[in-house]
């Protein structure tokens, strides 16, 4: 791994911090935390497409906003590791029509598989709880990632400031 410019620190950092407001406001609406939730900041999840310092940034946002999570210590270790997993993935997409699929499964199956666990541990009641969950989160991941990353996606590379510094693929 190569060193990192200040300028790939910073971005990384205002990344994560950008991750941890957009977070807080959509718990404003009770949309952060449980089985239905569409935070508006999973919408940043699609960047590593473009940027690779984006990935250290999600996984410090999710990390500081899970501090502050309902589920406690189990949403700080799978969620901010479903958020890495999601940004790892997303940053080898062959193309933007891709890039929100990553955060869209791995929230759906992680954090769906998290919360059932969290409310029936490995009960009867697990599966159906598994399968609720896993489509509830997953259709506020899709809006969030398909919805708004992609729109972020396709304004970013028009930006004149970003142009050059986002690698621009299909």
């Amino acid at each position: 791994m190569s060193k990192w410019s200040p300028r790939q620190l910073a971005t990384a950092a205002i990344i994560a911090a950008l991750y941890t407001v957009m977070s807080l406001m959509s718990s404003v609406f009770g949309l952060t935390y449980g089985p239905i939730q569409c935070r508006f900041s999973e919408a940043l999840t699609v960047l590593p497409f473009f940027l690779p310092e984006a990935v250290p940034g999600l996984f410090v946002g999710c990390l500081v906003t899970n501090l502050m999570s309902t589920v406690g210590p189990l949403d700080i270790v799978i969620g901010s590791m479903a958020t890495l997993l999601a940004a790892l993935w997303t940053a080898k997409m062959p193309n933007k029509w891709l890039a929100p699929l990553p955060p869209v499964i791995c929230n759906a199956v992680l954090i769906g598989a998290m919360i059932a666990w969290y409310e029936t541990g490995f009960s009867a009641q697990f599966p159906a709880l598994f399968a609720y969950n896993a489509v509830t989160v997953g259709i506020g991941e899709a809006v969030a990632c398909y919805v708004l990353g992609l729109l972020l996606l396709t304004i970013l590379p028009r930006i004149p400031a970003l142009r050059g510094r986002l690698t621009l693929r299909a």
